[in-house]
């Protein structure tokens, strides 16, 4: 059974949803016109205290104060591929960031850097799998699931956005 919250940060609503397993995804704008703040309390077991620790770790990682995550991630929805790469790019450290081929190469060649692409694309726990911190091979942007603004903002928490090439 799914469990969600939709709480307030500094940067508008986040919604977690979760299984007794873990974080199964984080919506960074949630667009439910009927999305509200719902207390970490309406679920029961397992799954209130994953989400009640991933809503305090995030607003400490959106607040500064944090830069590592240590709730469980339910990523079985995910295919094989794609959970290589999820797992891939949880090693990269925060105020870091590696390119699409620097991925490819590490899930099984540089010309998977597409396939790479697309699955960070379908990435369901952003900002914990840092999919923002993969940008192209040239140090321009990339893409963003959740839409460039937020990728710029989450690259200047993070101290990286003015290394790169065409950040602004």
């Amino acid at each position: 059974m799914m469990h969600a919250i939709t709480f307030q940060t500094a940067w508008g609503l986040i919604r977690i949803t979760a299984s007794e397993k873990g974080v199964t995804a984080i919506d960074l704008s949630p667009s439910d016109p009927g999305a509200r703040q719902q207390p970490a309390a309406e679920a029961g077991g397992a799954a209130a205290s994953i989400m009640a620790e991933a809503r305090a770790q995030l607003l400490a990682y959106i607040a500064g104060t944090r830069r590592e995550f240590s709730f469980p991630v339910d990523c079985s929805a995910g295919t094989p591929f794609q959970r290589k790469v999820w797992k891939a790019i949880t090693r990269i450290p925060y105020g870091r960031v590696r390119s699409y081929q620097w991925v490819a190469i590490r899930v099984g060649g540089k010309q998977y850097a597409r396939a790479v692409g697309m699955a960070l694309g379908a990435n369901p726990v952003p900002i914990v799998v840092p999919c923002h911190r993969i940008v192209s091979h040239d140090g321009s942007l990339g893409g963003f699931s959740c839409g460039l603004p937020l990728k710029r903002r989450l690259l200047n928490l993070e101290g990286t956005l003015s290394q790169l090439r065409n950040a602004q």
